[in-house]
């Protein structure tokens, strides 16, 4: 704190020993070490209380953004959960209105074709049922969905032949593992 050096304090050790003489000298270091006893615990205190406040002011810093960021937390939880129980309430009426039915699929209707008389020709050529058509328009085919049960993956496998007697006794004739060793 102060910048006192060696020299400094032996000449104010030197002007105490003439001031106060010999006598009285160890009574005065002994009060003046007590004073700068009581001053250095003096200045602790002060020095400890103003850290303790400094902390305590970080704390209730730091305590009031965690507050702030929970509550917003709290907030976009409190969103989320009443989006997700709209979405599950929705979905729920869905399910208790029942399926809903497929949509028909449009027919395009051609807009006043001729009608040809009995003896005439169709203006208009008619596809045949199962051709596709050659512009990419839609035309009748047989349903895809109909799985021919010979050639599904999940129809019965045939069970495979047992082995007979004689291709038992082939197989051991030619060293088998279950053959005896000669």
């Amino acid at each position: 704190m102060f910048d006192v050096g060696f020299s400094e304090l032996l000449v104010i050790a030197v002007v105490a020993l003439l001031v106060l003489g010999p006598e009285r000298l160890p009574k005065a270091a002994r009060f003046a070490g007590l004073w700068v006893r009581r001053a250095r615990a003096q200045w602790s205190s002060v020095k400890a209380e103003f850290e303790r406040d400094l902390a305590d002011d970080e704390l209730r810093r730091t305590l009031h953004e965690t507050q702030a960021s929970l509550r917003d937390a709290r907030a976009s939880l409190q969103e989320a959960g009443s989006s997700l129980r709209r979405d599950f309430e929705s979905a729920s009426d869905e399910l208790m209105r029942g399926p809903v039915p497929p949509a028909a699929p449009l027919e395009r209707q051609p807009a006043a074709l001729p009608v040809p008389s009995a003896g005439e020709a169709s203006p208009v050529p008619v596809p045949a049922p199962g051709a596709v058509p050659a512009e990419g328009g839609v035309a009748a085919t047989p349903d895809l969905f109909d799985p021919d049960p010979e050639q599904s993956m999940h129809a019965p496998m045939p069970e495979p032949p047992l082995p007979s007697d004689e291709e038992e006794d082939d197989h051991e004739a030619q060293g088998g593992p279950d053959a005896p060793q000669r």
